[in-house]
């Protein structure tokens, strides 16, 4: 079996994940659920195998351009989902992590960018330590949005006197703080290690641990946006509504940062500045 192929089934299963999540969702059918837990989890086993064999091929993980890391960022998303599953038994969480999970794959594959060349500036274990760190921050960071999403939905449902559908399969607001506070407690070191290893990697590679690039600058501010919230749910108390639409926003500078900032604003970061490195 060829590698894009694994990809590709990869995806087929998480969509198949995603059809079965929502029946649960709707018709709150267990089984569908478990089925869907189950495929998903499947769906991760072989995007971790394609991941594994274009990493060995090419001596660092394949994150480079846009295509491989939106791939890379879908697979870290439902990675999270199976750790947090672990933790929490919430089946919902997939029915709503499932379609970010599903997209992010899916335009992998539709925009692959140009073939890898992994020159010897990126063969470095501190830039796949970098690479990893940040990705696996950015995913519980999404889960957090997720989970803010799913208070606000089931705080609207709880003023409401007639609550949909999806009232009964949402678990209690209090549940869902404590699983955002969770999220943001692990993401939040595993961004600050990866800015950390990458200004190791570029003192090594460039010369300098700070260049304020674009990237680097709009890294620091989602940083501290996330240290904001973190401090003011230690310090100041801060839960419950206030706490979901500060991961909302947290998530939205997230998404300017991984994608805006490589994609419309120049610096050596650019996916079109890291595409002109990649020379044997």
């Amino acid at each position: 079996m060829s590698e894009p192929l694994v990809r590709w089934l990869a995806l087929g299963l998480y969509g198949l994940s995603l059809a079965g999540f929502l029946v649960f969702l709707v018709r709150r059918n267990q089984k569908a659920g478990l089925t869907a837990h189950r495929l998903i989890g499947l769906g991760f086993l072989f995007q971790s195998l394609s991941w594994l064999i274009r990493t060995i091929g090419l001596g660092q993980l394949p994150v480079l351009n846009l295509g491989e890391a939106l791939g890379f960022f879908g697979w870290c998303l439902v990675g999270v989902y199976l750790i947090l599953y672990r933790r929490f038994r919430l089946l919902v969480l997939g029915a709503f992590l499932s379609p970010l999970a599903v997209a992010a794959v899916l335009a992998g594959l539709i925009f692959p960018g140009k073939p890898l060349i992994v020159g010897p500036v990126y063969r470095s274990l501190w830039l796949t330590f970098h690479l990893g760190a940040v990705f696996a921050g950015y995913g519980f960071f999404a889960l957090a949005f997720v989970i803010g999403v799913m208070y606000l939905i089931q705080e609207r449902q709880i003023k409401s006197r007639r609550p949909g559908p999806v009232y009964h399969r949402l678990p209690s607001l209090n549940v869902l703080d404590q699983i955002n506070y969770y999220c943001l407690a692990v993401g939040f070191p595993l961004m600050t290690l990866g800015i950390v290893s990458g200004a190791l990697y570029a003192q090594a590679a460039l010369g300098r641990y700070w260049r304020w690039d674009p990237k680097e600058v709009w890294s620091l501010i989602l940083w501290l946006v996330y240290a904001a919230l973190l401090h003011q749910r230690l310090t100041v108390g801060w839960r419950g509504r206030r706490a979901a639409v500060m991961s909302i926003i947290g998530f939205s500078i997230l998404c300017f940062t991984f994608l805006g900032v490589s994609l419309l604003l120049p610096g050596y970061h650019s996916f079109e500045s890291l595409q002109r490195l990649q020379t044997p």
